[in-house]
Parts: structure tokens; sequence; C-alpha cells
């Protein structure tokens, strides 16, 4: 038995790539210190009976900025283009004020669920300009103590149709965004516009993250540019693209090539189950695609994948309770996947995978690591997709960030 002097020890958890055997894990300083069968410390402890510790969840995509606004668009027919329109007409209504507040709603429930890291897209242009920024970095400053938030600023509504919005772009660059995204498909160049991203990223060294071929029509893509673009630049590792739901129209040959494209490239993927379902497919009134992009797939073709949230509680998804956990079970039911392993894959994408993807490389239930976790009500990755395990404790930097007591039944 191993005695050290600890802030916090958790007794008995399970690990996520563990043997199933239970292990208590020392926190000392706000990091793992030690990870062994026993150890011995006087220090504050929680007994967790085997339950599985897990490092925090990562969503590596979502909109804070725009969530929580159904009750202020009226839309029918429930397509992309409408979306688009109605949070357009939304936002310029927007204050700092406001964003602050809707986005903390937002992101006070994904504490809640378990994340511990985010990267959220913020719109910049001239209607809105930088108010939306100002209220999320304020947001990614009080909410330090429970996760880390990244600032990804882009162009929703175009940027080079869009006069002004690139000078803003760059203006937020200046203040406080973390890295640069793009939207070709709402621009009228859209190989311009990825080229423009590209230019800012290389002028203040930040990654990139895109959305991109938004729709079901595989006869043309912008993601062979994307990937042209990154290996032109050296970017490698830096970028990744989100939604991609043309990748859910292509025959095996094709996604093969595809697969081998990304990966060679260095682009990662980012699948959103949740809103790609609710707006694929609108046109057909039968034999509805589903419209999520194959990331079991693209995996096991060396491609990096996560899933994760986009939108909650607005026109392109109106549902929503911050729930990566959720997310992945809905992936896992579209695609299919069942076996142990496939829903350990599912697993994955929701928390060391996207870890992956935005570059936290000190990610992990490890030694050394930061002690970001969550204990989940199960005992294994597999069990706790398909149940959708309740986050019962979680801590950031070492510190208990939410606690969530077990539901008991009260018999008779």
């Amino acid at each position: 038995m191993i005695s050290m002097d600890f802030d916090l020890l958790l007794k008995q958890a399970r690990l996520p790539d563990g043997d199933g055997v239970p292990y208590d894990i020392g926190i000392k300083d706000g990091r793992i210190a030690a990870i062994a069968p026993h150890l011995d410390s006087a220090a504050p402890s929680e007994a967790l009976g085997g339950k599985l510790v897990c490092a925090g969840f990562v969503d590596t995509h979502i909109h804070l900025d725009k969530s929580c606004i159904s009750d202020r668009c009226n839309c029918g027919s429930g397509s992309l283009p409408e979306a688009i329109a109605a949070v357009a007409a939304a936002k310029r209504e927007f204050t700092v004020e406001d964003v602050y507040a809707r986005g903390r709603r937002t992101l006070e429930k994904a504490i809640l669920q378990g994340t511990t890291h985010m990267r959220t897209h913020v719109e910049i242009d001239p209607r809105i300009g930088l108010k939306s920024l100002k209220a999320i970095r304020q947001l990614k400053q009080d909410y330090a103590w429970a996760i880390d938030l990244q600032i990804c600023v882009f162009p929703q509504e175009g940027l080079l149709n869009d006069p002004g919005t690139e000078e803003l772009l760059i203006a937020a660059c200046e203040t406080g965004a973390d890295l640069i995204g793009g939207c070709p498909y709402t621009d009228s160049d859209p190989h311009g516009q990825i080229a423009h991203i590209f230019a800012i990223a290389r002028r203040f060294d930040i990654d990139i993250d895109f959305h991109l071929d938004f729709d079901l029509d595989p006869s043309w893509m912008h993601l062979d540019e994307v990937c042209r673009q990154t290996q032109a630049h050296g970017w490698g590792g830096r970028v990744a693209i989100g939604h991609v739901t043309k990748l859910s129209a292509v025959d095996a040959p094709q996604l093969q090539t595809i697969g081998r494209r990304l990966a060679d490239a260095g682009v990662a993927v980012t699948v959103l189950p949740a809103t790609d379902l609710f707006l694929m497919g609108r046109g057909q009134n039968h034999s509805v695609p589903r419209g999520v992009a194959p990331a079991h797939r693209l995996l096991g073709l060396g491609v990096n994948c996560s899933l994760a949230t986009n939108n909650v509680l607005n026109p392109f998804t109106p549902f929503g309770d911050g729930s990566l956990l959720r997310i992945a079970n809905l992936y896992a039911n579209v695609a299919q996947l069942g076996a142990p392993s496939e829903l350990g894959d599912c697993f994955d994408m929701v928390t060391a995978r996207p870890a992956q993807l935005i570059n936290r490389r000190d990610y992990g239930i490890a030694v050394g690591s930061p002690a970001d976790v969550v204990v989940l009500d199960a005992t294994d990755k597999a069990s706790a997709l398909a149940e959708l395990a309740q986050p019962l404790l979680g801590i950031k930097r070492g510190r208990r960030s939410f606690t969530r007591p077990n539901a008991v039944l009260h018999r008779r």
C-alpha cells in the first residue's frame, strides 16, 4: 500500500481503458499524483464503489452565442437556409448581456453533464460586431473554475460576400479569439474564403475549424480544397471540419478515398448528429436519409473524429441538455452500433479523441495529468454509453465542480 499526502482521494474507481480492477486515484495540487490498487492517505476521500472515472467530456463544436433562442424564431420548413436566416434576423437584437445569460444557461448544463473542455464557435460580422465575442470571453473567464473554453470566431453568413467581416475577424483574433473558423458554403467564393481563413490562421499562428459540405449532394465538395490548403500550409493536425453531411451520401469506395485524403492531410472531422438528423433530408417524404457522416468508418481509415453538440434550443437544433454522452448514444443508434468495442469507440469520440482534436496533450487519467475527471454511474465505457449513465461527480483541476447524488428507490 502506497501512503502519500493528497488533497483528495478517489477510492475504488474503474478506469475507462483499465483491466476492470478498481484503483484508487490520488489528487494533489490539481493533478493526478498517484494511481494504484490501494492508496493510504488522511486526505478527504470519495468512496466510488467501482464506478467509472474518466477524464471529462470534450465538446469540440457548440454555439453558445446563439443557444436558447427557439422562442424568438418562427420557423416552419425546418431547413438549413431557414435556420440561417432566422438566426441572422434574431442576432440583430443580441446584446452582450443577452448572449452572456443564454450562454451561461447552456454552459452550466454542459458542466453538470461532465464536460470539462469545450470549443464554442462565435459568429462575427457587421451586424453583431464583437458583442458576442465580448460576452463569451467573459464566460470563459467566469467559468474557468469548471471548464476550459476555446473560442473559435467565424463568419456564418459569408466572408468575401460580406464587406467588413474580415476586418472584424482579424480584430477578434487580436482581442481574445483562440482560433478561426469558416463557413465556405455561405460564400459567393468558397475557395476564396478558405484561402483567406488560412491566411488569418497563419498570421496569428492559430488552428482552424470549418463548417463544411453541409448538404446531401456528393457530386461536389469543398473538403478537397481544405485538405489541399492544409498540406500546402503545413497545418496538419491543426484543422477540423464539422458536419460534412455529404459523406453520408457517398459509397464505400469513395469514402475510403476521402478518408485516406483526410488522414494524409491531418484534417479531423466533427460529426453533429442531433443537428444533422434534424436538418437533413427535409425534401423527402419517404426513405428519408439520416444525413449523419459515418465517423466510425472514418476512424478505421485513420481519421481523428469527434461527436459534438452543435446547437441547443434554436432553429438548427430545437432541443438539447448539454449531455455529450447522449449525443454519442444518439450516434450509436443512428450508425447501428452495438458491440462493446463499437460503443467504446463512440465513448472515445466524446473524450479522448476530441481532446486530441483540440490538441490537449495532457488529457487523460494518468499520473501527472490535470485532475479534470467525471464519475459516471457505470462500470465501463460501453455500459455508460448504452445506459446513458448519470454523471455523479465532476472535478476540475482537483476541485469539485458539481455533485449529483444517486437516485434512491423508496420501497414500500
